[in-house]
Formats: C-alpha cells, sequence, structure tokens
C-alpha cells in the first residue's frame, strides 16, 4: 500500500521517516521547495534525537520526496495531511495551510480514478473534518465520500525529544470517521503498522476533541504542580519535588508532567489550550478551568522575574546568563519557549542578556540578532555574569561546579528546575518550588 505525506514538518516528517525506514513505498511533499531538497540529501531542517539517521534509512529503503502533489493523489492509496495549523492573534487556529493542502488534494483528485484514504493528521478543532474541508473535497473533486474517497481523523500525540519512539511505539491510535470500507482500510494499515496498540475507532469530532482533550488535561497537570510550587517557595523547607514524586505515586494522578518549572512552551499546549478556550467560547461556553490553566502557565514567568529581582535587585545593567533556550531538552524549538519570552522581558528592563544553548543558539539569533551574546560554551556563557537562570534542564547544566562558579562576578544561581538543589556549591541558590 503507497502512502502519501503533504506536509513535512515535525509530524510528517518523523512519520515519513519511520514508514520509509520499515519498507513501506512512501511519497512525501513539501511547500517550501528549500526544505524538501534538504530532506531529499539526508538532512532534516530541524533537530530531533535520532530522526536523520531514520530519515537516511528511509531514503535508502521506500521514502521519495516528490515536488507534486498530483503524484501523491493519483498514485496513494493513503495520503495523510500532517500541515500546520499555526495560532491566530485570538487563540484561534489559522487553518489556511490544511486548507489549501485539501484544495490541492481535491483539484487532482477530480482527474484520477484513485480512490484515496484522506487522513487528517493536522490539529483541528472539532467539526472541521466534516464542516470545512469534507465541503472543499466534494467541491474541488466532484467526488463522493465513502464511494469515491475516504476523509478519516487521525490526531497524532508525538512528544518533541521522543517523535521517532512515539511513532514507532504511539500509546494508542485515534481514528475518526465514518464506518465503511475506508475506515476498516486504514485500521488494518495501523494493525499491521503497531501490532499491540490500541486503536479507537469513533466519528471525526470526537477523534478532533480526543486531542484537545488530552493536551489540555497534560497543560492542567503542569499548571497545577506550578501552582503547588509557588505556594511551597513560601514556606520554609517545602519542597515540591517531595510533594510531586509522592503524589505521583498515586495511580489516579500518576508521576508524568509534574515537573514544576517556569511554566509550559512549544508548538502544542499554549497553541492547543488557547484553540480550544476560544472554541469553547464560540459555542457560548466559559472554560473557567481551562482559563485557570492558562493565566497560571501566564504568571510563571512573572514569578521568574520576580525571584530574579530578589536575587539581584535591579535589572538594568546587570549581566545576567540565561541557560536554555528551546523549551525543553534534546530540541532545537524555541516556539512559545518561556527562555525567548524572558529574553524579551529582561531586556526591556535593561539587562544585558548572554545565552547558551546546546541545539537552539541558531533558531534564537533569528530573534534577537545582536541584542543580546551568544556563547558556545558554558564556561563563556558564565564568565563575569551577575546572575544565571537555569531554564531549559540539558544535563550538562547540572553539571555546573565550583570552576563554573569561579567565572562568575556573582555567585548567584536562579533555578527554575531545582537541578542543582543537592549539589553543595557555595552559591547564593534560589530554586523555584524550594521555600
Amino acid at each position: 500500500m503507497k502512502v502519501g505525506i503533504i506536509g513535512l514538518g515535525f509530524v510528517g516528517l518523523s512519520f515519513a521517516s519511520v514508514l520509509g525506514s520499515k519498507n513501506h513505498s512512501t511519497l512525501g511533499f513539501d511547500s517550501d521547495k528549500k526544505k524538501s531538497s534538504q530532506i531529499k540529501n539526508g538532512k532534516p531542517p530541524f533537530y530531533e534525537p535520532h530522526l536523520e539517521e531514520t530519515l537516511n534509512q528511509a531514503l535508502r529503503k521506500g521514502l521519495e520526496i516528490t515536488d507534486n502533489i498530483a503524484t501523491i493523489v493519483k498514485s496513494c492509496q493513503i495520503i495523510f495531511v500532517t500541515v500546520g495549523t499555526p495560532q491566530g492573534n485570538d487563540g484561534s487556529i489559522n487553518l489556511s495551510m490544511v486548507k489549501s493542502a485539501v484544495e490541492e488534494i481535491g483539484k487532482h483528485l477530480k482527474y484520477s480514478k484513485n480512490k484515496p484514504i484522506i487522513v487528517i493528521k493536522s490539529t483541528v478543532v472539532p467539526g472541521t473534518a466534516l464542516d470545512v474541508l469534507l465541503p472543499i473535497l466534494v467541491s474541488k473533486s466532484r467526488k463522493k465520500p465513502g464511494k469515491d474517497f475516504g476523509l478519516i481523523t487521525n490526531p497524532e500525540f508525538l512528544r518533541e525529544s521522543m517523535a521517532i519512539s512515539d511513532t514507532v511505539n504511539p500509546h494508542a491510535i485515534v481514528l475518526g470517521g465514518t464506518k465503511d470500507r475506508f475506515m476498516n482500510a486504514i485500521k488494518k494499515f495501523y494493525e499491521n503498522l503497531h501490532k499491540n496498540t490500541p486503536i479507537i475507532a469513533t466519528n471525526n469530532q470526537t477523534a478532533e476533541m480526543i486531542k484537545y482533550t488530552n493536551n489540555s488535561f497534560l497543560a492542567t497537570k503542569i499548571s497545577f504542580i506550578n501552582q503547588i510550587s509557588n505556594i511551597c517557595q513560601l514556606i520554609p523547607g517545602a519542597n515540591v519535588e517531595d510533594v510531586a514524586r509522592t503524589i505521583g505515586l498515586d495511580p489516579r494522578i500518576g508521576h508524568l508532567f509534574l515537573n514544576a518549572g517556569p511554566g509550559y512552551g512549544g508548538s502544542c499546549l499554549p497553541k492547543d489550550v488557547a484553540a480550544i478556550i476560544n472554541f469553547s467560547n464560540s459555542l457560548g461556553i466559559n472554560p473557567l478551568l481551562l482559563n485557570a490553566v492558562k493565566q497560571v502557565n501566564d504568571y510563571q514567568l512573572k514569578h521568574v522575574i520576580l525571584t530574579i529581582k530578589r536575587a539581584i535587585g535591579t535589572l538594568k545593567k546587570k549581566r545576567i546568563t540565561v541557560l536554555g533556550l528551546a523549551f525543553k531538552p534534546d530540541t532545537d524549538d524555541i516556539r512559545d519557549s518561556v527562555s525567548i519570552k524572558l529574553i524579551q522581558s529582561l531586556l526591556k528592563q535593561g539587562a544585558k542578556i548572554i545565552v547558551h544553548d546546546p541545539k537552539a543558539i541558531e533558531n534564537t539569533k533569528n530573534i534577537f540578532k545582536e541584542k543580546i551574546s551568544y556563547a558556545e560554551s558554558l564556561d563563556d556563557a558564565l564568565r563575569k555574569s551577575q546572575c544565571c537562570v537555569i531554564i531549559t534542564p540539558w544535563k550538562e547544566y547540572s553539571k555546573i561546579n565550583e570552576r563554573h562558579l569561579q567565572l562568575m562576578e556573582k555567585r548567584i544561581i536562579v533555578d527554575t528546575r531545582r537541578i542543582l538543589n543537592n549539589s553543595k556549591l557555595k552559591m547564593n541558590y534560589y530554586p523555584i518550588g524550594i521555600g
């Protein structure tokens, strides 16, 4: 069965690479020709652990990159749409890319005898597949859904820095659509691909809702433990690490996403929480809990800045080191990263900023240019620093030692991840979440 993937970003490229590496005949397309050329040469346009070797294996086995959507529509039995749905200013999602992709599929489907399964992996609010995308497909193709093509909603749950392993071993497969031969065919495809993975078959709207519910709940857990962290910080001797570790032992709660810090970021949680809030409002529902989740997350940045000011006083002309720019370790993704927002705030208050990150420096340069300084090593980042703020818990930051501190003008560390909490270093230490 030949598979086409339209959109070679984080989701699409990871999926295409895994399929190709498993000898599935796979055609990939992206409208960005520079990106496509890079991928053809075995170089992913972003960093993700194990992606490059998986991509190169795929290119040798089953993956081909094409510049023509028509080729995919005419020859592929399954067509996955994995383009982005970026966030608008009001929190709503922008459907322009997914609508454009579906329009192109419809245009070429009109002149094709192929009867493909069109699978929407892009994150879209409930009702999008049936109310927005299906009418486009019918209008452009002049074909009948359920007879000439199938439309399936198939949200993904990939974690950045874990995309390849999550693609190989997903915790669940969600399929939304009509119970017909197209649904049976996509179920069989996934059953062959993932022998022991639960497959949930439902309708399109429910499948779309599952994705938002999943991410909103994860965001809720993060905001919850951050709220507890802020309380712990005002109680002498209280430690949010012990609190989180203990409640995580309760099987009704679980230990994942209870890592208190500066707030959630990345390309999914902030966007998806904002989108479901916007969507709820459009239905006339005031999502009180989700609004609170977002408010707590927004406050965390202010809390970090207040902690910095408590540590060093006024920020004007202070030389502040920010360690970690990516929103999490093992990625170069700075979208909605707390570090970026922190730097913007510190600059407005007159601070001099030097930054370090093992992977995300180049992406950060695209934002700040010459407004801040970029360190190639931890030594350079800390030299003459008057305050160091640890944001992203890269492993190398846990190895800060006495020699590193001797490079600093003032030994002040604001640690939003508490990775130095058990060290015996001589420093003025401000760990978020510890009283």
